[in-house]
């Protein structure tokens, strides 16, 4: 793969999310992106249509590799062939970035065997959530033999014993490891509008300044759906114009940094996909 032609101009920043339905056609077209991004549990298999597919698109972009199943946070552990799977898939498509979530997912069960939410479920932001944390980081960084990007998730709750901000469990966490943080705007933006903020967007600022800028790796662009009680982060409709102004707020603080657009359900047009990735991009220009 190394020695390949990436279809990649200088100076673009933004990508997109690449879902199946668009595959056919983000091929034959080869817009201007920065990088193509999947969820790497897709491509564990050895062989078959999908991997196919991806290590076609990765003769034409870099590729991102954006895991939801390690459970990075949970205290039974990693998952050792979950973690084989990905070192496998990373040898083989040699990804920009590979990025995973700051969350939990595996629980150990009195019956045996280790059970798995197939959810992103939140952390405390304590020194114990920290120090497991800290490890798999590091474990997973030691078996791929790169940095990982580690994202914020949104969350419907907090935990009554958290004892630091979460901006300063991220900051140490990336100290104590060397990872990267994944900074998902739309997260923050959710959560703040959960947590009845009286005004959302300044509060994200303040997540966003209060951030080690140079362990930012990468920023997620999505929308979400604050029609019921709650605001859920669907990944389903354009992004909103408040997630829009705290990523100009990121970029004048941050800097030009890779970004993703993602959506993932209620798929779009591709063009509808590439005008929110290009609005992104006009931001850097």
């Amino acid at each position: 793969m190394g020695g390949a032609a990436l279809h990649h101009p200088p100076g673009r920043w933004v990508g997109i999310g690449w879902r199946q339905p668009h595959e056919r056609e983000l091929m034959e077209r080869l817009p201007p992106l920065a990088c193509l991004e999947v969820h790497s549990e897709n491509f564990f298999g050895d062989g078959g249509a999908a991997l196919a597919a991806l290590s076609a698109a990765r003769t034409q972009y870099p590729v991102s590799l954006h895991g939801v199943g390690l459970g990075l946070g949970s205290a039974a552990g990693l998952d050792p062939w979950h973690l084989d799977r990905l070192a496998a898939l990373v040898d083989r498509i040699e990804p920009v970035r590979v990025s995973d979530h700051a969350c939990f997912a595996r629980v150990a069960s009195p019956a045996g065997p280790v059970l798995h939410a197939a959810d992103l479920l939140p952390i405390a932001f304590t020194q114990a959530s920290l120090d497991i944390l800290a490890t798999h980081v590091q474990q997973v960084q030691e078996r791929l033999r790169r940095p990982l990007l580690v994202e914020n998730i949104a969350s419907w709750m907090a935990w009554a014993d958290a004892d630091m901000p979460e901006p300063d469990f991220f900051n140490a966490l990336t100290r104590r490891t060397g990872c990267g943080l994944l900074l998902d705007l739309n997260n923050l933006m959710v959560n703040a509008m959960n947590r009845a903020e009286a005004d959302p967007l300044a509060a994200c600022r303040d997540w966003v300044d209060r951030i080690d800028a140079a362990s930012v790796g990468e920023i997620h662009l999505a929308g979400h759906d604050a029609r019921g009680d709650l605001v859920i982060d669907d990944h389903g409709a354009p992004v909103s114009p408040a997630v829009w102004a705290l990523y100009q707020h990121a970029a004048q603080r941050l800097g030009p940094q890779p970004t993703v657009i993602e959506w993932d359900t209620q798929l779009p047009a591709l063009d509808t996909l590439l005008a929110e990735a290009a609005r992104a991009e006009a931001l850097w220009r």
